[in-house]
């Protein structure tokens, strides 16, 4: 296995790559749906570009790849198709120029791989409403070791690097956040290659500060009621921060909300790992704590999903303790 700095920068590449594709698609939404006939084709598109854009580049720079992705490219093999396989190779050939049809299906179905040992994972455009609207997104890809999140790059397209910035806009130039686990989260600008990074270091909550809560903008991602308790339970809940993707893991590493709560939404639902890989190293290296709701560490070890967990706290220390607390108090998820 090559050292955790070397695929550190496989994977910033990588995402970066597929950031462009993800913006070109973002700017011309209205001509891929001209193209495909569909109101939603656009973020399948971006989806099945930015994840064989991400495998392609690994496949070049590294000798051997497991990739666990999303995507698979069944859905472009049906003829009725297509207008899609034309439109997401077109995606593509704007950073791998000789990309033919069959090098295109061959690469997004790299990630069909089965979690075994040490492999990548992949959500190649999470936040997909977002992406319609032209809000946040994110391409997550972490580097699994043996069942714990060694090195991540989580590259927000629209996310601005200023806290004055409204969330709710795209940004012109993103952000990119990376990580090896035990040596830090660092930020960069999206858009500016090579560029120079700063490391974030999450400042603990203090007691006389509001809590801010990162939250998605569509409900039904997160059980809002239960949300809603814990934070009358807690007491000095702020105005929260609304906003799509694993770029919530971002803000809340940066300081610019408090804490995620992703409650279950169903009893039996089980999260995905490549929805919270990247992110969760990201903001554990800033120095957040990221359990489930019963405090618990997220299980990379149990295949495609994180079923021996339950939802997903991503908080300040000071904040994810009071979180815990009043979940159990609560008795929420017995």
């Amino acid at each position: 296995m090559h050292d955790a700095s070397t695929l550190l920068e496989v994977a910033r590449e990588a995402v970066t790559l597929a950031a462009s594709v993800c913006r070109q698609v973002q700017r011309n939404l209205d001509e891929v749906r001209a193209i495909t006939k569909d109101d939603k084709s656009p973020v399948t598109v971006a989806d099945l570009a930015s994840q064989a854009v991400v495998a392609h580049t690994l496949r070049r720079r590294l000798p051997a790849v497991t990739l666990v992705g999303e995507e698979e490219a069944r859905s472009l093999r049906d003829p009725a198709q297509a207008a899609n396989l034309r439109a997401t190779l077109a995606a593509v050939q704007t950073v791998w120029a000789d990309c033919t049809e069959a090098a295109l299906l061959d690469a997004i179905d790299l990630g069909r791989a089965q979690p075994s040992g040490s492999f990548w994972t992949l959500d190649p455009v999470d936040g997909t409403k977002g992406f319609l609207r032209g809000q946040q997104y994110a391409i997550s890809l972490c580097f699994i070791d043996r069942g714990t999140p060694a090195v991540g790059a989580l590259a927000c397209p629209n996310l601005p690097i200023s806290f004055d910035a409204p969330l709710d806009q795209a940004d012109p130039h993103g952000t990119l956040y990376t990580a090896i686990r035990g040596q830090g989260a660092y930020e960069q600008r999206g858009d500016a290659g090579r560029a120079s990074t700063a490391r974030i270091r999450r400042a603990d909550h203090r007691a006389d500060e509001p809590i801010s809560v990162c939250a998605s903008v569509e409900k039904e991602h997160s059980n809002v009621s239960d949300t809603d308790r814990i934070l009358e339970r807690i007491g000095r809940a702020g105005e929260p921060a609304r906003l799509d993707s694993q770029a919530k893991y971002a803000v809340v590493a940066r300081g610019q909300a408090d804490a995620y709560l992703r409650m279950p939404t169903k009893k039996d639902y089980v999260e995905k790992i490549w929805d919270h890989a990247a992110g969760a190293l990201v903001a554990a290296e800033a120095g957040c704590i990221v359990s489930d709701i019963q405090g618990k560490p997220l299980d990379f070890t149990r295949g495609r999903g994180l079923s021996n967990n339950s939802g997903v706290i991503c908080a300040a220390p000071r904040v994810h303790r009071l979180v815990i607390q009043a979940i159990s108090e609560l008795g929420i998820g017995r």
